[in-house]
């Protein structure tokens, strides 16, 4: 289980590195609209990320 854990995380964090590798300034203001967006519509935003990754996990398994 342990070995799992770690090799998702590692996997979020190359998918997480992907995108301010390969085009910085998309990346950058996307980050700039996101630190903008109330807290409510962030913890949507939140909310639809784990749901999406859930659903996925889920049609994998």
């Amino acid at each position: 289980m342990t070995t799992n854990l770690l090799m998702a995380f590692g996997l979020m964090l190359v998918l997480e590195g992907l995108m301010p590798l390969v085009a910085p300034q998309a990346w950058r203001e996307t980050f700039k609209r996101m630190v903008e967006l109330r807290d409510g519509q962030l913890r949507f935003v939140g909310l639809i990320s784990m749901a999406a990754g859930v659903l996925l996990l889920l049609l994998v398994k």
